[in-house]
């Protein structure tokens, strides 16, 4: 069966049906999962899914479907090497900036981060 997504695809498709093609949507939940794993340091596959409070859970929820969409949505642009380009006074940045979050080589919206930071389980602990 391999890695669960922190959302099902049903219960994505009954919130966001038709922002992802059906056939990418179990990809692009499993990928998310994945993203918030590492942005968590692993907290939610150590203590498992069902352990966290339904607060975080509702909230693990929510975030995997909004950067799975946000994920499909700025696919070429987070995929490309391009960190900034230039021409004729006009220029693209794409990292961190004032609305974007970029750690660990996953990029999403600040706002989105902000939510994931709510379950307590994105701070680095001090030893």
């Amino acid at each position: 069966m391999g890695y669960a997504p922190y959302i099902t695809k049903e219960r994505f498709l009954g919130l966001y049906g038709g922002v992802i093609p059906e056939e990418d949507v179990e990809n692009a939940l499993r990928k998310a999962s994945r993203h918030i794993d590492s942005l968590t340091y692993n907290r939610i596959v150590g203590q498992g899914f069902f352990h966290l409070s339904e607060f975080q859970r509702d909230v693990i929820q929510e975030v995997t479907a909004e950067l799975a969409i946000f994920e499909h949505e700025n696919a070429d642009l987070i995929e490309s090497m391009l960190s900034g380009y230039s021409l004729n006074g006009a220029s693209v940045q794409f990292g961190q900036s004032w609305n974007v979050f970029a750690d660990k080589g996953i990029a999403m919206p600040r706002s989105l981060y902000a939510l994931l930071c709510q379950t307590g389980l994105c701070c680095r602990l001090a030893r």
